[in-house]
């Protein structure tokens, strides 16, 4: 009885981070698909600039992965509410870039944006780190991929 329950629970926090954290690809993907034209199309771009349709499943990947390092991190001995917090108010500002960039159409706001999701990424992997591996290395692709974001917004910035 006890093992039923401790696999509800496991699998209930589980679809609770994963539809958090995907409330920000949902909300960003509205605002992108309803708001990028023809404004994006515009700007010019740099060489580094993947293709459009390069973003969705790296993306998709990603949140899945940040999706496991909450859900193995809650489920550690050592966890902590502050960090689980610093998570949600994380995935606001993940929300937020794409609001901003795609749905303002604000590159230098959007900057700025990304460089507090940076901060935020990098006191999770360090948090993350002191009590499940897992969690901390689940992070590192998307740490990555927001650098290079934050280089890929920088360029349109400089550009445009």
């Amino acid at each position: 009885m006890y093992n039923t329950y401790m696999l509800k629970n496991k699998f209930l926090s589980f679809v609770l981070f994963f539809i958090i954290t995907y409330s920000a690809s949902f909300i960003g993907g509205f605002v992108t698909v309803s708001l990028k034209e023809p404004w994006y199309s515009q700007l010019i771009k740099s060489n580094y600039n993947p293709p459009d349709w390069i973003f969705a499943p790296v993306w998709t990947t990603l949140y899945l992965m940040m999706t496991l390092a909450v859900w193995f991190f809650w489920h550690s001995n050592r966890r902590d509410m502050n960090t689980v917090y610093i998570y949600f108010i994380h995935i606001v500002f993940n929300t937020t870039w794409s609001i901003v960039f795609f749905g303002l159409h604000q590159i230098l706001l959007a900057l700025l944006v990304l460089l507090i999701l940076i901060f935020l990424i990098i006191i999770l992997i360090v948090r993350f780190k002191r009590v499940n591996l897992a969690s901390y290395y689940l992070m590192i692709p998307y740490l990555l991929w927001t650098f290079y974001a934050l280089f890929l917004n920088f360029n349109l910035m400089i550009l445009n």
